[in-house]
């Protein structure tokens, strides 16, 4: 009952957030705009959108494979990918990312690591994709500032901002404390292993650099998918306002309270666009159809799991059911 009442609350959200976005949307000038392009520069656009998220994904689990090592749970990159691949068509019909990282450690305890392994490997690998995209939102913070001028707005970039990088060394520098009872107390001891993890494949001289590097072309190519979207519907917006544009807008996403970021990334995308000085309605149908190219690698996600050996073993719900 209450995992439905949770759901309930989250479609409600996203769908009185995107009433919200959309009801100011001038949809005659957007359909004039796009009158000027050809069907196959909108296609072709938003078929580059599509490729480029499913190369982010293969980044994601180049990072993961990284990660998952040291967890006690290695993968190989190809069974990473797929198993992102999968996860993100989870992603797309649950709630936030909650269902595809669910699949992820389910599809990982299947080759063997068990779930403990398994579920470090997930959660040390968003808290690392958390702590990345933080740091590129502030190091870019100086250049965004000069974007906004709205002080509102720059007040909110600094508190979204400062949530994240506070949460991302909080749990960092959980793994250096000395306290006994943070690896013997329940609550806490999976959290102190995670972060120990973490500092160890961070620092390392070897695992390091590449999980900084991967993590930072994952966020850019986040940018480039939208950058496609706005070449898409010819919107007056040059890659520089959408690069410092999007990560905070992809931390907001990250709040799990919608399905699959819809209704939050459109609200929130107006709004940017708004403080930027941009037209607010761009913003709303380049969220749009940033979520209709996650949904299309989503549904090629969907394939994958269709056809996968994993999915011919138990599902996850025939498991809970067995015991």
């Amino acid at each position: 009952m209450r995992g439905f009442l949770v759901l309930a609350a989250r479609i409600l959200v996203s769908g009185a957030l995107l009433y919200l976005a959309l009801r100011g949307v001038n949809f005659t000038a957007i359909q004039s705009r796009l009158s000027e392009s050809s069907p196959a520069w909108i296609l072709g656009w938003m078929g580059f959108s599509v490729l480029v998220n499913i190369v982010q994904i293969f980044f994601g689990a180049l990072r993961w494979r990284e990660i998952s090592g040291p967890c006690g749970a290695p993968l190989h990159a190809t069974q990473a990918f797929k198993f992102n691949m999968i996860g993100t068509f989870f992603n797309q019909t649950l709630p936030s990312t909650i269902g595809g990282d669910a699949l992820r450690l389910w599809l990982v305890n299947r080759t063997g690591a068990g779930w403990r392994a398994a579920t470090y490997s997930v959660l040390v690998d968003r808290a690392i994709g958390l702590i990345a995209l933080a740091i590129v939102v502030v190091v870019s913070l100086p250049w965004s500032y000069q974007l906004i001028g709205d002080s509102r707005g720059r007040l909110a970039l600094a508190l979204i901002d400062l949530a994240a990088i506070s949460g991302g060394l909080g749990f960092l520098l959980l793994g250096h404390l000395p306290w006994k009872w943070l690896r013997t107390w329940w609550p806490t001891r999976h959290i102190h292993a995670c972060s120990l993890i973490a500092n160890r494949t961070l620092f390392d001289r070897h695992s390091g650099p590449k999980i900084a590097i991967l993590s930072l072309c994952v966020h850019v190519l986040t940018v480039v998918i939208a950058w496609c979207v706005v070449r898409a519907i010819a919107a007056p917006a040059d890659f520089s306002q959408v690069f410092l544009l999007i990560p905070p807008i992809m931390l907001v996403t990250m709040l799990p309270i919608s399905i699959a970021g819809w209704g939050v990334r459109e609200a929130t995308m107006m709004v940017a666009f708004g403080y930027a000085g941009l037209v607010q309605t761009d913003g709303t149908m380049v969220s749009l159809l940033y979520g209709a190219s996650s949904f299309i690698v989503g549904a090629i996600g969907g394939l994958v799991w269709i056809f996968s050996a994993e999915k011919a073993a138990k599902t996850p719900d025939t498991l809970s059911e067995t015991g």
